[in-house]
């Protein structure tokens, strides 16, 4: 076995926003020796890596160059140029998860073709190259609308309910897909090793902010029966073994009114789904992805406690220095604990960090995660940021 630790090894990330800083308290505590890439300068992990590198992710000589700097090479943003990660993987590098796994999944077009092909259940699609082909085409409201490429955190999806809506769409390759009436978001994180070694996260809940279409709570466990339990982890395992990644595979399911499950879409790394994970189970999402890309025996993924994430964004109406308002009041309650990501400006919606709640009883932890929700506000530091 390699030896990764307090040694010469060099692990590469692609991306350094709050999934690689992290990613970097599991190095640390294993002392291993990190270079990171990202576009900005006030990237979350710049202070805190070992290298640090500026450069553009799409740029194929940026990512070619960075990645012959280092050992082994991963993603923490799958918004990043195959080209090069395909170059480098054929000279030898090690490169989780793989390039293949991460040019299926960055184009959602891709990503449900793939699931249509294997046999993964999911929701009806079909493929635009432009919004004057999907314009031309006869369509039954309302659908799902979806940019094939970079949307995130809510952006680049849009529930189209009539003809007025779609000039309210941006004119790129997209997708739509029929408009599943659901239950609940669930979702399951999936952990594989290059020994093929696969474990699960338990399966968790996910409740939405409706203006913003961001994750407002992550809740663990569900609140769903064994038996839908069981079906979702089952199709999260499928998922998996038919990628054949090595790394983390976040699941993004639906349940059905008729309880049945649909895989809405999938992240090939950490996911914010998982954030609970850093207080309420065994073995982290961050550590259980390293432990999986060094192939590494693979950690405990039961949860010691029930957890709830509470995601920070920036309020409406405040753009520019970020100020914290009463976190010290989130503070004094029980099992309370903030994470802030580094991000000096806050704009709305913008994430800024998240809260964990850790309980003995779920039903009080979502509670104390509503308190929370409640007291504390993302603001900016003058009122003359305040936006009109």
């Amino acid at each position: 076995m390699k030896n990764y630790f307090s040694s010469n090894f060099k692990l590469g990330v692609l991306g350094g926003g709050q999934l690689g800083k992290m990613l970097l308290t599991e190095t640390q505590k294993f002392d291993i020796y990190t270079s990171v890439l990202d576009d900005s300068s006030e990237a979350p992990c710049a202070q805190i890596c070992n290298k640090f590198t500026q450069g553009n992710l799409l740029d194929f000589d940026t990512v070619y160059n960075f990645g012959k700097t280092v050992d082994l090479l991963t993603i923490e943003i799958e918004h990043v140029n195959i080209d090069a990660l395909v170059k480098l993987e054929e000279e030898g590098l090690e490169i989780y998860p793989q390039p293949r796994v991460i040019q299926t999944i960055q184009h959602k077009g891709r990503q449900k073709d793939f699931f249509v092909k294997n046999n993964i259940p999911t929701s009806p699609h079909k493929r635009f190259s432009s919004l004057e082909e999907l314009k031309n085409e006869e369509l039954s409201f309302p659908f799902v609308w979806k940019s094939a490429q970079f949307g995130y955190d809510g952006t680049g999806v849009k529930v189209v309910k009539n003809k007025n809506d779609l000039n309210l769409l941006n004119d790129v390759d997209c997708i739509i897909e029929k408009l599943i009436p659901f239950k609940n978001e669930l979702a399951v994180i999936v952990a594989r090793n290059k020994n093929g070694e696969l474990k699960t996260y338990p399966v968790v809940e996910m409740e939405f902010h409706q203006e913003a279409n961001q994750v407002e709570y992550v809740i663990c466990p569900a609140r769903i029966s064994n038996e839908v339990a069981q079906k979702a982890q089952k199709i999260a395992l499928k998922v998996a073994k038919s990628f054949k990644h090595i790394g983390l595979l976040a699941v993004e399911l639906f349940q059905t009114e008729n309880d049945e499950i649909l895989v809405n879409e999938v992240a090939p790394r950490t996911h914010n789904s998982g954030h609970y994970s850093i207080e309420a189970s065994y073995t982290n999402q961050f550590e259980q992805h390293l432990r999986s890309i060094l192939n590494l025996p693979l950690g405990n993924t039961d949860s010691k406690l029930a957890g709830i994430m509470v995601n920070l964004v920036g309020e409406e109406g405040y753009s520019g220095n970020v100020v914290y308002e009463n976190i010290e009041e989130i503070l004094k309650m029980d099992g309370v604990t903030p994470h802030i990501y580094g991000k000096k400006q806050t704009r709305p919606f913008r994430k800024m960090g998240h809260v964990t709640i850790v309980n003995t009883n779920l039903e009080k932890a979502r509670k104390i995660a509503e308190k929370v929700k409640n007291t504390i506000r993302v603001i900016s530091d003058k009122l003359e940021n305040k936006e009109n």
